[in-house]
């Protein structure tokens, strides 16, 4: 993923009381992609409010295309409002899995059409898990192998009010468990074997292959 821009936003003072939708048009008074917040900002830390309403729906629905051009500017596969210094339980995904056939079968990396997950939870589907290099927009020019599950079941709603219910495998299912995971004040990093922590440079230079095998190997951490 990408570098952040350098005007993240800072986390506001505790006794500063303006609503969501004060902050949120606050973000939206530029018509370029928002400020992703980096690792450090208490907003990617603290507890998120679920959406119940706080933004009225020509406001979401804003606020929601700016999130997918932010997601589209990094580049990136998913962003959770956290990452733009919205305390929301939202999210947006979207991968064209431009990816040559190796890494897509290796990884189980399909295409997916843009998805907007409104107070989004995830349950494991069976005990299988896999383990690939990730990274995150906020947490820029670093990567780590994480172990995840293979397949897990998302309930949320879309940005109508539509309920979802369906299961995601393979990297679409590491998407959904990455966005979750930064509502539930989360970063990859707490799930990571950290001694793969690898620069961008790091992997462009020793581990573009499809699978960490060969990390693990000279890195000397386990996989699952």
């Amino acid at each position: 993923m990408a570098s952040p821009s350098d005007r993240a936003p800072r986390d506001r003072a505790p006794g500063d009381r303006a609503p969501l939708a004060e902050r949120v048009e606050e973000l939206l008074v530029g018509d370029g992609p928002l400020p992703i917040v980096a690792a450090g900002d208490p907003v990617l830390r603290r507890g998120i409010e679920p959406f119940d309403g706080q933004l009225e729906p020509a406001l979401l629905a804003r606020f929601v295309e700016a999130m997918r051009r932010t997601m589209h500017a990094a580049p990136g596969v998913g962003l959770a409002a956290p990452q733009v210094g919205v305390g929301l339980r939202i999210a947006v995904i979207e991968d064209p899995a431009t990816v040559p056939d190796e890494v897509r079968v290796a990884r189980g990396r399909v295409p997916q059409p843009f998805r907007v997950l409104v107070n989004p939870s995830y349950e494991p589907v069976g005990g299988g898990r896999a383990a690939f290099f990730e990274g995150c927009l906020s947490v820029p020019g670093w990567q780590a192998v994480v172990a995840r599950h293979a397949e897990v079941r998302l309930r949320c709603q879309d940005e109508h009010g539509r309920r979802v219910d369906e299961v995601f495998t393979g990297w679409p299912a590491r998407i959904v468990q990455h966005e979750t995971d930064h509502l539930d004040g989360m970063l990859y990093l707490d799930r990571a074997e950290l001694r793969s922590l690898s620069s961008n440079a790091a992997m462009a230079e020793r581990w573009t292959q499809p699978t960490p095998e060969q990390a693990a190997a000279a890195l000397d951490f386990e996989l699952p």
